[in-house]
């Protein structure tokens, strides 16, 4: 029996998984399309002028999957930074251990008392409401003090959108929730609670950054099976051919796409039957800013990973010490550091590109992470349009009204924007969202991942 022809477009972690897992099975009848001229996507790893390295945000690893942790192994080997989170949230003038909801007493008292009253109020008087958004799941998790205090303006500088317009069904392991008589325990005895998470270990390349590992990947494919620098320009569903803007036409039985979602309705020259349907996705922008500094860190940050930033008269929500993933992320290591920064856009969200830089070194500088200016020795900044898949309110319902109709065209809409899935759409989700829909079509195996999130999640 012939192997279906399989098209793939987008060569990030989900175009590349299914390509791997295909080369794996010793299929050769595909092909990967890629706009870029380099593989990887949004774990793609820049260097700027200066020769220091910037993630396009700040990527930490860790996996869900036995899978994808023993193909890391086998691209970067023991070639590893091993790290435990500490991450911190700088508010009210001073640090507060991540998560900040396990952590009150850190908080000044009057905020303190509004968070642990708030909390009290849940247990003894449980609210009976639908939770239909995030909001929802915020004041009935956590109540209204942490509510206000963090998690309303964290959110919205995270996410560009108001908590009450996102919907409530990714949350899962991604916030966590607090335990009232722990945390008057550790207010009485002033203990920080900091190991919560999926992530509170991960591992980073020694060098390279994050995309040495998508793009040792993609070298060690078959390289006649790769365009980079490949964009396409229409998909026909009904002749099942691919066109591209350089004239290139490729046949598929199967089509894995990870192109938004959004944007794949609009390229099928059946497009018709989607119509105004892409005009309702919700979505967020990253900017993207790296500082290079001359000298070591200050003391205080020698340890910190990462830190949230949730007041709104800065304009970043995330700073990385980036440096400290890796010493090869800086070109004189023991002699220059590095912060990541990144800051969130949307409609609701407006952000002026021209001033985005000088108005981020004044943030750092605000908050004490740069003394003087003169310090800086690199600036580099990008720009994602696609940053993060909004969970907006009736995402679900709007892309069970596209995602069976493609599947059933022989379309597989998959990866961080393919499958428009927030809550599976980290590194290793995006790999095996490749992985499996590979499997499925060709022994039709169910792809776990992507319709089944909570069940990985739960691993």
């Amino acid at each position: 029996m012939t192997s279906p022809r399989i098209v793939i477009i987008g060569g990030g972690p989900t175009g590349l998984g299914a390509a791997h897992r295909l080369s794996e099975l010793k299929n050769e009848n595909w092909i990967l399309l890629e706009k870029s001229a380099k593989f990887g996507g949004l774990a793609s790893t820049a260097i700027d002028d200066q020769g220091f390295l910037w993630d396009l945000g700040g990527h930490v690893l860790f996996s869900h999957y036995e899978y994808f942790d023993a193909l890391l192994d086998d691209l970067v080997g023991d070639d590893w930074f091993h790290h435990i989170r500490e991450a911190w949230i700088w508010t009210h003038n001073r640090w507060i251990p991540y998560p900040f909801q396990n952590n009150l007493w850190r908080l000044p008292n009057e905020d303190r008392k509004k968070c642990i009253d708030g909390l009290t109020e849940l247990q003894q008087n449980p609210p009976e409401i639908a939770i239909n958004t995030f909001d929802d799941w915020i004041t009935c998790s956590l109540g209204e003090g942490i509510a206000d205090v963090f998690m309303r303006p964290y959110n919205f500088k995270v996410w560009a959108f108001p908590p009450d317009e996102l919907s409530a069904e990714w949350v899962g392991d991604r916030v966590a929730t607090s335990n009232l008589e722990k945390l008057i325990q550790n207010t009485k005895t002033q203990t920080d609670d900091v190991g919560w998470g999926p992530n509170s270990t991960f591992r980073f390349p020694a060098s390279g950054g994050t995309g040495r590992i998508w793009s040792t990947l993609a070298s060690k494919l078959p390289q006649d099976n790769l365009k980079p620098s490949t964009t396409v320009r229409s998909i026909n569903p009904r002749h099942k051919t691919v066109s591209c803007e350089n004239g290139a036409k490729y046949s598929y039985d199967a089509l894995i796409s990870t192109i938004p979602m959004n944007e794949l309705i609009t390229l099928l020259t059946d497009s018709h039957i989607f119509e105004g349907k892409s005009e309702a996705f919700r979505w967020s922008s990253t900017h993207v800013i790296g500082i290079g500094m001359k000298g070591a860190p200050p003391e205080d940050l020698m340890q910190k990973c990462w830190m949230y930033y949730p007041e709104p008269d800065v304009p970043f929500y995330r700073v990385t010490i980036f440096s400290n993933y890796a010493p090869a992320n800086v070109p004189s290591p023991g002699e220059q550091w590095s912060l990541l920064c990144e800051i969130s856009e949307s409609e609701k969200k407006p952000v002026n590109h021209e001033n985005v830089l000088e108005e981020t070194i004044q943030g750092l500088q605000q908050v004490g992470l740069i003394d003087n200016s003169d310090q800086i020795i690199s600036r580099w900044k990008t720009y994602l349009p696609y940053g993060y898949p909004t969970p907006f309110l009736g995402r679900d319902e709007l892309i069970e009204s596209i995602e069976p109709i493609l599947r059933s065209m022989e379309i597989y809409s998959r990866g961080r924007f393919g499958g428009w899935k927030y809550e599976v759409s980290n590194q290793d989700h995006s790999l095996m969202q490749g992985v499996e829909a590979i499997n499925h079509i060709l022994f039709k195996e169910d792809e776990i991942t992507y319709f089944s999130p909570k069940t990985v999640n739960g691993r």
